[in-house]
C-alpha cells in the first residue's frame, strides 16, 4: 500500500497499518498529505477547501481502483466486495476499507520459542 500511495500518489505515507478483521480489510495510512494539499486546505475556507480535498481524493482512488483491487485480491486470495475510503484533513490520515466476499484463509504465526 504505500509503495502504491509513492507511485500513484507520488508520495507515500509516513506510517501503514493494515488490519484483517474477517471479511474486512483496513487499511490506516498517516502523514498522507502532500504540501500543496495542506497549503489548500489552510488557504481556502474551511468547508470548500476540505470539500474539495476529499473530491480530489475520491476521484484519484476511484481511477486507482481496478489497481488496487488486484492487488488485494492477489494478495488475499478473495474477492473485493467493495471499496471504502475518507481522508481526514485535519490529521493527514487516510483509511482505506476493504469488504471480501469472505474472511481469506491464513495460518497463524508461531512464534519461535
Amino acid at each position: 500500500m504505500s509503495r502504491f500511495a509513492l507511485e500513484f500518489m507520488g508520495r507515500g505515507p509516513k506510517n501503514t497499518q493494515v488490519f484483517l478483521l474477517g471479511d474486512l480489510l483496513v487499511i490506516r495510512l498517516q502523514g498522507v498529505l502532500t504540501a500543496a494539499e495542506q497549503h489548500l486546505v489552510k488557504m481556502l475556507p474551511a468547508e470548500k477547501g476540505r470539500g474539495l480535498l476529499k473530491e480530489v481524493r475520491r476521484h484519484l482512488l476511484q481511477s486507482a481502483r481496478p489497481t488496487l483491487v488486484a492487488v488485494v485480491e492477489d494478495i488475499t486470495g478473495v474477492e473485493v466486495q467493495s471499496l471504502h475510503h475518507d481522508i481526514s484533513t485535519m490529521t493527514g490520515e487516510e483509511i482505506i476499507v476493504f469488504t471480501l466476499t469472505n474472511a481469506p484463509l491464513f495460518r497463524e504465526i508461531r512464534k519461535r520459542p
